[in-house]
């Protein structure tokens, strides 16, 4: 069984087990969430496509751990204007177990 959740104006889709890493929240390693925004069901030949949401459907998940991303560079420049603006960043993450399916 599998579904489609969105989470951080993403969508990922996701079996029981998978590991992910969604955008921040505010929760400790180990800790227990739910996850309502459930967009589409399917197991084996059956779909279940939710209008826009799945009624009733829920992904359970386990917090792993939570963490930085490696960094990303980014580096303007104008040729011939001596203009140069170096930047890094680096986005925390959420990762997460997929540990049920309830539809």
């Amino acid at each position: 069984m599998y579904a489609v959740i969105e989470n951080g104006g993403k969508q990922y889709r996701v079996a029981v087990g998978d590991k992910l890493r969604l955008e921040k929240m505010e929760a400790a390693p180990g800790a227990e969430l739910a996850f309502d925004r459930v967009l589409m069901l399917g197991s084996g030949d059956t779909v279940q496509v939710g209008q826009p949401l799945v009624a009733g459907a829920s992904v359970k998940v386990t917090v792993l751990s939570q963490g930085r991303a490696k960094k990303v560079h980014i580096f303007k420049m104008r040729r011939r204007k001596h203009y140069r603006k170096q930047q890094g960043h680096r986005q925390y993450f959420t990762e997460v177990r997929i540990t049920g399916i309830e539809a």
